[in-house]
């Protein structure tokens, strides 16, 4: 892409020369031209006042035809032939979308040997479900994906596409919304439709989350977001409902891939499923220290629930950023939520306030999060946490698990 200036329109005003912060126009025998300093920026094109200047890739811009794009689409991501929850997710809230538009919900899925999971996305909701299976589609690499999704983009032309904000999400959809020359609004925490337009209203935390932003995308389609995981429910299953699977060819050999994954190793550890689980107990910067933990797993482990933390622990290095609430952590709706030693940040309390019952455990009775809070005690964790294990031994005789 270049910015050229067509020597016949312009007059030589000069008025693009005070426009271009490079110093990249200059004057010759009564008209302005660009020199090698331009980084195309495009300045100057607003600034002319004879729209003699211009973008090559304004000029070859073919027209989109917006009524050509029809259909709500979900990326259904999978891991070992296993679909993972967040394509529920996002199933359940595009077929609110694809209701309002009055078009069908399909779902995209690519692997190897994923067949089955068909059946799942047909339960959850999706009408059809576009099926690409291929050896070299068994691990996410991301110009193969990015090949497949962005073929049949231009094949099938669909009007919206959400993709989970996950590791693999959050490297896929950039990529083909720049295949495509589309928008996308990245980390959606709320979408809706404009019903006379026809618009996505993409909503995301703005400004480190102190406002809330409602984004648009009216030129280009089809309109792109990406999901943060644990925000949108999931539709009941139907058992037994069916729909059209659609079986793409995957032309192998015609990307270029860069990459090969030789191996995968997996983690060590437990795995942190913040996002289903039903209960939480999170330690922030109060907890002191990593062996401050020790008595936030303690309760956790007592109640039948997982591990959290606030972006402040995780920072200082006292656990592991898996188990991270928050607008940079994971969004968790549990039906019980204790925060020990949590300020309240509004980053942290925008991943948990939705949460069922909140408890609040910090030393300062000033704390921002005692506001949010259904219960609070304004006390030092370590001595209210062994308390609350005590009580907890005592109510059911020691054994595990709480109904909440």
């Amino acid at each position: 892409m270049a910015v050229v200036i067509d020597k016949e329109k312009c007059v030589g005003c000069r008025a693009c020369l005070g426009s271009c912060p490079f110093d990249a126009i200059e004057m010759a025998g009564g008209a302005a031209y660009i020199t090698d300093k331009c980084t195309g920026c495009g300045a100057c094109v607003e600034a002319c006042p004879v729209e003699a200047i211009y973008r090559t890739d304004e000029q070859k811009k073919e027209e989109v035809s917006l009524d050509a794009y029809k259909g709500v689409w979900v990326f259904a991501e999978q891991r070992d032939g296993k679909v993972m929850n967040i394509a529920f997710e996002l199933l359940g809230e595009g077929k609110k979308l694809a209701q309002a538009l009055g078009v069908e919900l399909s779902a995209v899925l690519i692997g190897d040997k994923v067949e089955g999971g068909a059946k799942e996305l047909f339960a959850y909701g999706a009408d059809v479900v576009y099926l690409a299976e291929d050896p070299e589609l068994k691990v996410y690499r991301t110009e193969s994906y990015a090949s497949v999704l962005s073929d049949l983009i231009k094949a099938y032309k669909p009007e919206v596409i959400l993709i989970g904000a996950t590791n693999i999400g959050r490297d896929l959809g950039p990529r083909v919304a720049a295949r495509i020359k589309t928008g996308l609004t990245a980390d959606c925490t709320e979408l809706g439709i404009d019903t006379e337009q026809r618009l996505l209203l993409q909503t995301r935390p703005a400004f480190g989350g102190n406002i809330m932003a409602t984004i648009l995308c009216p030129n280009t389609r089809p309109q792109m977001a990406t999901v943060r995981p644990g925000v949108m429910k999931k539709m009941a299953p139907a058992a037994g409902r069916s729909g059209k699977v659609i079986r793409v060819q995957y032309k192998s050999g015609m990307d270029k891939i860069r990459t090969i994954v030789k191996d995968v190793v997996r983690e060590a550890g437990r795995l942190v499923n913040l996002e289903e689980a039903q209960i939480i107990v999170s330690g922030g910067r109060g907890v002191g220290g990593p062996e401050g933990f020790a008595v936030i797993e303690q309760v956790a482990k007592k109640l039948g629930g997982v591990v959290g933390a606030s972006r402040g622990a995780v920072d200082a290095g006292w656990i592991a950023n898996s188990h991270q609430v928050g607008q940079t952590g994971k969004t968790v709706h549990p039906k019980l939520y204790i925060a020990c030693g949590i300020s309240g940040a509004i980053q942290h309390v925008a991943g948990m306030q939705n949460s069922g019952l909140i408890v609040a455990i910090n030393k300062n009775p000033a704390a921002p999060i005692f506001k949010i809070a259904d219960y609070g005690i304004a006390g030092d964790l370590h001595q209210v946490l062994p308390l609350f294990l005590e009580a907890l031994e005592e109510k059911d005789n020691g054994k595990q698990g709480l109904a909440v």
